[in-house]
């Protein structure tokens, strides 16, 4: 089955990096790798069927379109939005964070 190309922004990014550094510094490489594996897994599904995740955030947030899902064993949330030909990554974050305040400045 082939998706949408998922394109992550530079926060997004910067996001990921900062994750993946704690988990390597915190609970070592296999952990981190770990991550990975599970945030590039959730990039595929959000590419292949990007109505999965939940638009709970849409609508606290003011921001329509924008969507969330878990990652799969750790604690963070992708939040994206569909275009017409790609999935843009706004940001991943703590589930446990105030989203409002965080996804704020997008």
């Amino acid at each position: 089955m082939s998706g949408k190309t998922v394109l992550a922004r530079a926060q997004a990014r910067r996001d990921v990096a900062d994750i993946i550094d704690y988990y390597a510094r915190e609970a070592g490489t296999d952990v981190a790798r770990r991550f990975i594996d599970a945030l590039q897994a959730s990039y595929r599904a959000i590419g292949e069927r990007p109505g999965i995740g939940s638009p709970r955030y849409a609508h606290e947030l003011g921001l329509p379109g924008l969507r969330s899902r878990k990652l799969a064993r750790f604690p963070y949330l992708v939040f994206y939005v569909e275009r017409a030909d790609h999935i843009e990554i706004w940001r991943v974050l703590h589930g446990q964070r105030d989203i409002p305040s965080w996804m704020g400045d997008e």
